[in-house]
């Protein structure tokens, strides 16, 4: 059960605030309860949703990859809320859930391509406590992408880096849309909703 609640969106104050928070509706399907449990600290969530913006997208890595990237790097990290909304994000950026259930086994899977296989090894690694990335793996990354685009992948693993550990210490409940897909896409390969369930 969460530690703290979500505020409802009738409460929210801030126009700009409540105005991105019903876009993410939109698009998503549902308001995040992590920015709903943020938006106490309004500065904080404004400051959040413009690095969110600006990490996941804008730039010139595929989203979808950036979306695989970020779930990647949740698995390591062991955040399941986190794992959830990833693997909605990425079906929302046309990943089938065969390729997002094989993102588990993805060094054997012909679902990826070099570019992908390299982007998550490196958010696998860097995932990871204590982080693994390594020079061979920038070297690798190095074969597919420019810096601009390796700035743009450590940018969505360090995000994530940010909201697991947001998300795991909140509880923060999670939405039944984000759990219906992860159980659909990731539940066959061991996703539970772990301590996120709604109070």
């Amino acid at each position: 059960m969460a530690h703290l609640n979500p505020i409802p969106l009738a409460e929210v104050k801030e126009d700009d605030i409540r105005e991105r928070f019903e876009h993410y509706k939109k698009t998503r399907g549902f308001t995040p309860n992590s920015i709903m449990t943020m938006v106490r600290r309004p500065n904080i969530v404004r400051a959040f949703m413009a690095l969110n913006q600006a990490v996941l997208y804008e730039g010139s890595v595929p989203e979808e990859t950036k979306m695989l990237v970020s779930l990647a790097s949740s698995y390591a990290a062991g955040c399941l809320y986190c794992q959830s909304h990833m693997s909605n994000l990425a079906s929302i950026y046309k990943a089938s859930d065969e390729k997002i259930a094989a993102l588990w086994d993805f060094e054997n899977s012909a679902l990826f391509n070099a570019a992908e296989r390299a982007a998550i090894t490196l958010a696998l690694k860097a995932g990871a406590v204590p982080n693994e990335a390594s020079q061979a793996d920038f070297d690798e990354l190095k074969k597919h992408y420019n810096d601009e685009q390796i700035v743009e992948i450590v940018a969505a693993i360090a995000l994530f880096g940010y909201l697991n550990r947001w998300n795991d210490t909140m509880a923060t409940a999670l939405e039944p849309l984000a759990a219906d897909v992860a159980e659909r896409a990731i539940g066959g390969v061991g996703w539970e909703i772990g301590k996120h369930t709604q109070g």
